[in-house]
Order: structure tokens, then sequence, then C-alpha cells
């Protein structure tokens, strides 16, 4: 689905989605195509159905939304290897 179906579907709710198809720029992920695979009316359910889902399966690209937001674009994490301290 692409954000303005699931804005569409899921009106004024939060959504957890993996992204389909989505491509980095200048430290940003910008998520063109997405499976929804919850939606909730609070955040903080959403939150913990996305760490479940995260602790199961940390290599999918999961992440959730409130659809009132006019994109979906998210802060790229950095995850790799720390030098020494």
């Amino acid at each position: 689905m692409r954000w303005d179906e699931v804005q569409e579907r899921f009106p004024n709710e939060w959504v957890v989605l993996e992204a389909t198809k989505a491509y980095s720029k200048e430290g940003q992920r910008f998520i063109e195509e997405m499976s929804v695979i919850n939606s909730y009316e609070d955040s903080t359910k959403a939150l913990k159905r996305y760490s479940e889902l995260h602790q199961e399966d940390p290599h999918r690209e999961y992440c959730f939304f409130h659809t009132s937001r006019p994109e979906v674009v998210a802060r790229e994490r950095y995850i790799g290897i720390r030098g020494p301290r």
C-alpha cells in the first residue's frame, strides 16, 4: 500500500507497518510502499506491538506512524560497530 491508501483506510489512527519499498537520503528513510500489520487508537499499544515485532525479527523494517502525518519519513538509525571509547 501507499501512504495515501493507508491514511484513507485507517484515518486518525496509529499504524504499525512493515516497509516493502523504501530508500535513504540525507539521514532519512523514505517509505514508499508498506504493509499494515496493526492499527491502534493508542500510541502506547502501537509502540508495544512494534517492539514485539522488532524483537521477533530485527532484520525486517518495522515502524509505526500516526496517519495524520503528511508523509512517512523516519530518521535513519545507524546500526554498526562502535569504535573504542
